[in-house]
């Protein structure tokens, strides 16, 4: 028998149905997970990064992904928070105290696909959480069964990566929008506000526009 989860109700709330984790993805049932972004901040850029794991290439459903720091499902009868930590324990090696995790926001995800010749139906009711991680990637230690490797990027550039699908992930674009907000106001609030938080397109349309607002500043109309 595979893992057990809760159903979920819209709101996250238990429905009282208890189902195998297999099943669960068969059906399309809301169960709840609980998604871990680790975060750091890069006084030298300005800027934020955030951590991914890249999922082992033996994975049931996404293999070989880069996905959030630290996730996963929550077992029958245990809350979003427990599981948050031990994900991170089990997947990372990471302890961390309740109080570290900043919950941000709820979000409800649905994709269907196929592995290995089965459908695969994702959907799922999360807390996300945000972590500020000082120690060393090194330091890590990951569960090779579950994370390959694990990566630093740029929060920015890695919204323009799920947007234009040039960073192979199974990241709801949805999600991380979000959570770029998440990021910016964590930090704002603790006096590190991000140089270049307003820019949440592509470089190349925060170039585009800031051109626009030059040439508009000058007076300057161009032909059409």
């Amino acid at each position: 028998m595979s893992e057990l989860l809760d159903l979920r109700n819209a709101d996250g709330s238990r429905t009282g149905e208890v189902k195998e984790r297999a099943l669960v993805h068969r059906d399309g049932d809301l169960h709840g997970t609980a998604h871990v972004w680790l975060v750091r901040y890069r006084p030298d850029k300005g800027s934020a990064e955030v951590l991914l794991q890249k999922r082992s290439a033996n994975k049931d459903s996404y293999p070989g992904c880069y996905d959030i720091s630290s996730a996963g499902h929550i077992p029958a009868g245990q809350d979003f928070l427990e599981s948050a930590m031990r994900e991170l324990r089990e997947e990372l090696g990471v302890e961390a105290k309740p109080e570290e995790l900043h919950e941000v926001f709820t979000h409800v995800g649905y994709a269907e696909d196929v592995f290995y010749g089965k459908k695969f139906i994702n959907h799922e009711y999360s807390k996300v959480y945000l972590l500020e991680y000082t120690g060393r990637v090194e330091d890590l230690k990951l569960q090779k069964e579950e994370v390959e490797s694990v990566r630093w990027m740029d929060y920015r550039a890695c919204l323009d990566g799920i947007r234009n699908a040039t960073l192979k992930s199974c990241i709801f674009e949805d999600e991380f929008e979000k959570l770029t907000a998440a990021i910016e106001e964590y930090f704002r609030k603790t006096g590190r506000p991000l140089s270049c938080a307003e820019k949440t397109g592509t470089w190349a349309e925060d170039a585009q526009n800031n051109l626009q607002d030059w040439i508009e500043e000058q007076g300057i109309y161009l032909r059409q």
